[in-house]
C-alpha cells in the first residue's frame, strides 16, 4: 500500500495530465510557455558553447606547442557531446525533458570548470578529460531545440526549432566578443587568459540548467506522450493512422544524413580558422569578431529558416544547405590571408549553410518519429552528428598540418555537395 501522501501526489499528477489531454487551449498555452523557457535557457547555453569554439584550439596549441593537434579540442568536446547526446536522450525519454536537459547543462558547466583548472596547473591530461565532459553542454544545447517541438503540430515544427535557435544567438554572439574581457578578468584573478572564456561557459551552462530545472514544468515530452497514448487507445485498432505520426525510417535516415554532413563541414573549417588567423597576425579580438559573425549566422537566421522549411519543404532547404556550404568553402580557400572581410563572409556562409541543414534535418526527424520513442531516436541521431563533428575536428588539424587551410576549405566545400544525391534519394520515398 502506498502512503496517503504518495497516493495524493499520484492523483494530482494524473489530474494534471488529464487536464492537458482534455484541453487544446492548455496544450497551446504549454507549447508557447515551453518555447519561452527553452529560449531563455538557450541564451545561456549559447554563451557556454562559444568558449570552446573560440579559444579551445588556441588553448591546446599553447599547451601542446604544436598545430598538428590544434583540432583535438574540437574533436574531444564533440566526442564528449556524442556520449552526452545519447545519455541526455535516454534520460529525457525516461524522465522527461526537464531532467535530461538540466543534467546535461550542469555536467557541461563542470567540464568548463575542469578546463579552467587544467590551464592553471598546465595539465594536458586534465584538459582533455575536461573537454570531453564540457561537450555535454554542447549536446544539451543542441537537444534543447527538440523540446520546443514536443507539442507543436506538423506546420509549426521547423518554426519552433528556429525560435529556440534564434535565442541561442544572443549568447553565442556575445561569447566570442567577450574573449578579451574574460581574458583580462582571468588574468586579474591569476588564471591564464585563454581560460577566461571557460569561466563564462561554466556560469552560463549552470544557469541554463537551473532555468530549466526551475521552470520547465509540466514537462512537455511527458504531456505529448500522454496525449499520444490517449489517442492510440481511442482508435479502434489501437494504432494512429495519420501518416505524419508513423515512424518513417527514410525520413530519419535523410534527416540524420543532412545534419551529419553539414556538421562535418562546419566543424572542420570553423575549428582551424582561429589558428589560421593567428598565424597571419590577427589578434584575439579579430578572431572573436570572425567567430562571432560565424556563430551569429549559425543561429540568427533561424526564424526565417524555420518559416522557409515549413513553407518550401525540408528537402529544398537541405539542398540550399549544400550549395551555401560549397560557397563558404571556396571563399575561405581563395580569400587573401589578410582579408578580414572575406573571412567574415566565408564563415558567415559556413554558419548559414549549417543552419539550413540543422533545421531541415531536425524537422525531418521530428516528422518521422512518435512521442513514445522520439527522445531516444533524437539522442541517437545527435550521437552520430557529434561523432561526425569529432571526426571533422580531428582531421582538420591534420589536413592543415599536412597541406594547408585552403585545401581543407576546398575539401569541405565539395564534401557538402553530397547533400544533393541524398535529397534526390529522399524524394524517391513517400515523403
Amino acid at each position: 500500500m502506498l502512503p496517503n501522501a504518495s497516493v495524493k501526489t499520484l492523483d494530482a499528477k494524473s489530474a494534471l495530465l488529464q487536464s492537458y489531454i482534455n484541453s487544446s487551449e492548455k496544450q497551446k498555452s504549454l507549447y508557447k510557455r515551453t518555447l519561452l523557457i527553452v529560449s531563455i535557457s538557450q541564451i545561456f547555453g549559447g554563451a557556454g558553447l562559444a568558449a570552446g569554439v573560440t579559444v579551445g584550439a588556441l588553448l591546446a596549441q599553447q599547451m601542446l606547442g604544436t598545430d598538428a593537434f590544434a583540432g583535438l579540442p574540437s574533436a574531444l568536446f564533440t566526442l564528449g557531446s556524442a556520449g552526452a547526446a545519447l545519455f541526455v536522450g535516454r534520460l529525457s525519454q525516461r524522465y522527461g525533458r526537464c531532467t535530461g536537459l538540466t543534467t546535461g547543462f550542469i555536467i557541461g558547466g563542470l567540464g568548463a570548470i575542469g578546463v579552467i583548472i587544467s590551464a592553471i596547473i598546465n595539465s594536458v591530461l586534465l584538459l582533455f578529460i575536461s573537454l570531453l565532459v564540457y561537450g555535454a553542454g554542447s549536446a544539451t544545447n543542441l537537444q534543447a531545440r527538440y523540446a520546443g517541438t514536443d507539442l507543436a503540430n506538423s506546420k509549426q515544427r521547423a518554426t519552433a526549432i528556429s525560435i529556440t535557435m534564434v535565442f541561442t544567438t544572443f549568447g553565442a554572439v556575445a561569447g566570442p566578443n567577450l574573449v578579451n574581457v574574460m581574458g583580462k578578468f582571468a588574468l586579474s584573478i591569476g588564471v591564464p587568459s585563454l581560460a577566461g572564456p571557460f569561466i563564462l561557459a561554466a556560469v552560463a551552462y549552470i544557469l541554463a540548467g537551473l532555468v530549466l530545472f526551475t521552470l520547465l514544468r509540466p514537462d512537455p515530452l511527458v504531456i505529448a506522450r500522454t496525449i499520444e497514448a490517449t489517442k492510440q487507445e481511442q482508435n479502434d485498432e489501437g494504432h494512429i493512422t495519420t501518416s505524419n505520426q508513423v515512424e518513417n525510417k527514410r525520413g530519419v535516415i535523410v534527416g540524420a544524413t543532412v545534419m551529419i554532413l553539414t556538421q562535418i563541414v562546419m566543424v572542420a573549417i570553423m575549428t582551424m580558422t582561429p589558428v589560421q588567423m593567428r598565424h597571419h597576425g590577427h589578434d584575439l579580438s579579430a578572431v572573436g569578431l570572425v567567430i562571432g559573425f560565424h556563430i551569429g549566422a549559425m543561429y540568427l537566421p533561424s526564424l526565417v529558416t524555420g518559416v522557409l522549411v515549413d513553407k518550401l519543404g525540408r528537402t529544398a532547404m537541405a539542398s540550399a544547405s549544400g550549395i551555401t556550404l560549397l560557397m563558404a568553402g571556396l571563399i575561405a580557400a581563395f580569400a587573401p590571408e589578410d582579408s578580414m572581410v572575406l573571412l567574415v563572409i566565408a564563415l558567415s556562409l559556413l554558419g548559414l549553410g549549417w543552419n539550413f541543414g540543422l533545421i531541415s534535418g531536425t524537422a525531418l526527424i521530428v516528422d518521422s518519429t512518435e512521442a513514445s520513442t522520439r527522445a531516444k531516436i533524437q539522442g541517437t541521431v545527435d550521437v552520430l552528428i557529434a561523432l561526425s563533428g569529432a571526426a571533422g575536428g580531428a582531421m582538420s588539424g591534420m589536413i592543415v598540418a599536412g597541406s594547408s587551410y585552403s585545401t581543407l576549405s576546398i575539401i569541405g566545400g565539395f564534401f557538402s555537395i553530397l547533400l544533393i544525391p541524398v535529397v534526390i534519394w529522399s524524394r524517391g520515398g513517400k515523403k
